[in-house]
């Protein structure tokens, strides 16, 4: 009996071919009817034999091909309408659009067979791809996605290009960046100047400059990279000087998995995150011994490593390198480049070459950073590979536009069920980055058709986000205290609903007293929070300052545990930090003259690095606090720690504990010694106050949220302790645990708020 049904299917069905799937689908369980791109994602018409029909249904969703998503299938039963074949029909227009953009993905292992093939027509073509692969959110100006809207409808396919690009049984059909030599972008190198070195192969000329250790801008999908060869200590020392990147370790690329674990240490979910898809930068320890530059990560035990993801990489790593560096191409804090000239103009003094190439990147993307923690993949920094897939939410919310913080920013969107999490936009703190935030906003804005019925921000009102919020007239304005928006974000991965016990642990955060928080216990929903528990305050000599130097915390919690009194003896500890510099800090800290008060645990992990000696000044933000941990010795012992009630609140005391670690500093105990007591100490203080406020107001889940659970060994026993107490814990997997979650949380206060 012939029966006919309509099918609308949403999710990541637009450029990953699913168009030509559903096409070979139908013919193999012979249906006539069509399929076609719509602005809500595709839709298709089957008729048939009805036992014909169950059986595309089924195989339908399981078999989809590799870069697809489903998120929604609808299925609706229709009279006969007499079909005499199956067609691909072009993609509707529309007003309302809902399609999900594919991420940048890398190059697929069937083109990359044809990118070394001698035989092959694209054979070291470097820009191979197929439906399966390729460049994606990063060429996009609209949807549908179709060619005239990417970086690509400058580029005139030629006749064999054209004919793979309709042929529905080819693997390049609709392959929007479908390209060959003899009609796609081409690449060429320069010299620091931007004039063309005239070269038959341009990336073997680049790979011998970069053996003779010359530092190369290389533009790839999301952006630039500045590489060098990352054996050579001095090519890298060179790059840190001119980059104006003193200590922070530098992402690198490798050909291969196994040259990768020659010089670090891989087990089998880092080996398997290498080679996903996404190709983010994966955290791994060094192997003693390793034969990278030393420089590449001083004083620090992990690497930040990944394979190639363009054919351009592999192209230029096949030229004998055990590995490159690939940093961000851009000086320190500001946006990574993307345009030819733009690179010409920011990169000049750090770049002896330029690998250019004459396909446009319209957005922004750096490389996406994750590690595996606790036997589960925990992002750092999301970014390309990873968006604009969205979190999904646990129920429809109405559209909001939040602008994250200032650290590590993000943007999101809103949209029905899904919350669209930008790419890493860096810290906003200058002109070219909040440029970059305003470019984002048009472009998901634009690519999502939302119109956002509130505008979020944080509640600190010197942030560059917070100003833009309040200068636009556009949209009603919503502040959010920073760890209110922590906990949430945390919440919505998990689509949590209810109020939970917040653990909020970071470095800077506004509070509702006008104070820095930062080592929170709160009671959480979307609607709102009360602050249940904290940090005592301290107080921070030099404000920022402070931040950038850990002595001056080590200081301030010296005079409040031990008074003035301490500083008075020649000790070698006050020899090295000097005795004039301390007495001005003392003056401050009397007179209360720029030394705001905070209950950030990340200040508390600085003071007792200066303390133990691991790091009195920073390069990068969470310095001192990383190599604190990564001194850490195995131990038993911890400090003890103190709790009192204030009006209800518990206060934490910081003090009790750096009482104890400056004794172990006098009798000469090791600094690892010391990191390991006191990782100890913050877990087991943590944990117990969490389940002292969790029995006191009846809640039984805890969400962490905040920079500190980057800390490898914070996050596993605080999760694994809190258990052992009888609490459910909820902590990030999909979006960062640092400050780049901040703006999906924001939405959904922003959501409920619009709700009431």
């Amino acid at each position: 009996m012939v029966q006919r049904r309509r099918v609308r299917i949403q999710g990541i069905v637009q450029g990953v071919g699913f168009r030509p799937f559903i096409y070979q689908l139908a013919h193999r369980h012979r249906l006539y009817g069509y399929v076609a791109n719509t602005p809500q994602g595709v839709e298709l018409e089957i008729e048939g034999d009805e036992s014909d029909l169950d059986r595309f249904l089924v195989d339908l969703p399981v078999n989809i091909p590799p870069l697809a998503q489903i998120t929604r299938l609808e299925t609706e039963a229709l009279p006969p309408f007499a079909y005499t074949g199956f067609e691909i029909r072009t993609s509707a227009a529309g007003a309302e659009r809902a399609a999900l953009i594919s991420p940048d993905t890398a190059i697929c292992a069937d083109c990359l067979r044809e990118l070394f093939d001698p035989r092959d027509r694209r054979y070291r073509y470097p820009f191979i791809n197929c439906t399966n692969c390729g460049p994606r959110y990063t060429i996009i100006r609209d949807i549908p996605y179709d060619r005239v809207n990417t970086a690509m409808a400058t580029f005139t396919m030629c006749d064999r290009c054209e004919r793979e690009y309709h042929d529905p049984l080819n693997r390049r059909f609709h392959a929007q960046p479908n390209a060959c030599w003899e009609c796609g972008p081409r690449v060429w190198l320069t010299d620091a100047a931007g004039k063309e070195i005239p070269l038959a192969d341009p990336i073997a000329a680049a790979a011998a400059r970069l053996r003779e250790g010359a530092v190369l801008a290389v533009k790839g999908l999301g952006g630039f990279h500045l590489a060098v060869d990352a054996t050579q200590n001095e090519a890298v020392r060179r790059l840190r000087l001119r980059k104006r990147r003193e200590e922070k370790p530098l992402a690198l690329m490798s050909p291969e998995l196994e040259q990768i674990a020659s010089y670090v240490l891989l087990g089998d979910r880092e080996r398997d995150l290498l080679t996903q898809p996404q190709r983010a930068i994966v955290l791994a320890r060094k192997r003693p011994e390793s034969p990278i530059a030393p420089e590449v990560a001083p004083r620090n035990q992990y690497l930040g490593v990944m394979l190639p993801y363009t054919p351009l990489h592999y192209l230029l790593l096949a030229h004998g390198f055990l590995a490159l560096v690939m940093t961000s191409g851009n000086l320190s804090e500001e946006p990574i480049a993307i345009d030819n000239d733009e690179a010409l103009r920011r990169l000049a003094g750090i770049a002896d070459y330029f690998l250019f190439h004459d396909r446009d990147i319209l957005l922004r993307s750096d490389d996406s950073v994750v590690r595996v923690t606790g036997g589960r993949v925990r992002q750092i920094r999301r970014s390309r590979g990873f968006v604009p897939v969205p979190v999904f939410l646990r129920r429809p919310v109405p559209p909001i536009l939040a602008l994250g913080g200032e650290l590590k920013g993000t943007i999101c969107v809103t949209k029905e069920d899904r919350a669209f999490v930008s790419q890493h936009l860096g810290d906003l703190e200058n002109l070219e980055t909040l440029e970059f935030l305003e470019l984002t906003v048009r472009h998901l804005r634009r690519i999502l058709e939302v119109h956002p019925r509130l505008l979020v921000h944080d509640l600190h009102p010197d942030y560059l986000t917070t100003q833009v919020a309040l200068a636009q007239q556009e949209l009603p304005t919503l502040a959010v205290q920073h760890h209110h928006a922590h906990v949430v974000s945390a919440m919505a991965e998990h689509k949590l609903e209810g109020r939970v016990l917040g653990l909020a642990l970071d470095g800077t955060g506004y509070g509702t007293d006008g104070r820095i928080w930062g080592g929170e216990i709160l009671a959480v929903d979307e609607k709102g929070f009360e602050r249940l528990g904290h940090l005592s305050y301290m107080p921070m000599p030099g404000g920022t300052a402070a931040i950038k130097e850990p002595w001056r915390m080590a200081v301030s919690y010296l005079r409040a545990t031990f008074g003035e009194a301490y500083f008075a003896e020649n000790t070698p500890l006050l020899r090295r930090w000097g005795r004039e510099r301390i007495d001005l800090l003392l003056q401050m800290l009397r007179r209360q003259l720029n030394s705001p008060l905070t209950s950030s645990c990340g200040r508390l992990f600085d003071g007792v690095a200066a303390l133990v000696g691991v790091r009195d000044r920073i390069a990068y933000e969470g310095q001192a606090a990383i190599e604190l941990e990564q001194c850490m010795e195995p131990t038993q012992e911890r400090y003890r720690y103190e709790f009192n009630d204030a009006d209800g609140v518990l206060l934490l005391s910081p003090t009790a504990i750096f009482a104890q670690v400056a004794e172990d500093v006098a009798a000469d105990a090791r600094a690892g010694v010391v990191s390991g007591k006191f990782h100890r100490t913050v877990v087991e203080m943590f944990a117990e106050a969490c389940r002292h406020l969790a029995t006191r107001h009846g809640l039984t889940r805890v969400v962490c949220s905040g920079g500190v659970f980057q800390n490898v060994y914070i996050l596993t026993n605080i999760e694994r302790r809190l258990h052992e107490l009888g609490l459910e814990v909820y902590t990030h997997e999909l979006v960062p645990s640092n400050d780049g979650c901040i703006s999906l949380g924001q939405a959904l206060v922003g959501a409920a708020s619009l709700e009431r």
